[in-house]
């Protein structure tokens, strides 16, 4: 079985400096800077990430050590487990990830409601 890869490009980036961006720090080994296809939103005090489109947004990956409770506690931080009512605000997917050794698939969380009325975060770099 191969690595399980999470991209990370707002609150749990390990520059945010947040306790739930510290456990990650914790749990999983960072691997480096990454990007993806898509277009980062300003939600409220946390982005949200749409994939696809012409725009980059810049995070980070980790590769999780043990993926199975990890994506559990960050799907609840996310509110996207089977705790919480649909319809989710964030939706997990396993997208492609470009980093400096080639593309990966990894976790992410995308945002799943419509933006229209979000500002759009320049530079898809949303601690810059």
């Amino acid at each position: 079985m191969g690595d399980t890869w999470l991209f990370v490009y707002g609150t749990l980036r390990p520059n945010h400096g947040g306790t739930v961006a510290r456990r990650l720090a914790r749990e999983a080994t960072l691997a480096g800077s990454a990007s993806v296809d898509g277009i980062l939103y300003r939600i409220a005090d946390y982005p949200g990430l749409v994939p696809g489109g012409n725009a980059k947004v810049v995070g980070d990956l980790y590769r999780l050590s043990d993926p199975v409770p990890t994506l559990a506690w960050l799907d609840d931080y996310e509110e996207c487990s089977p705790a919480f009512p649909q319809p989710w605000e964030f939706r997990r997917a396993l997208i492609p990830v470009v980093t400096r050794q080639g593309v990966v698939d990894a976790w992410t969380y995308l945002y799943a409601r419509n933006v229209a009325t979000f500002e759009r975060i320049g530079g898809g770099d949303f601690l810059a």
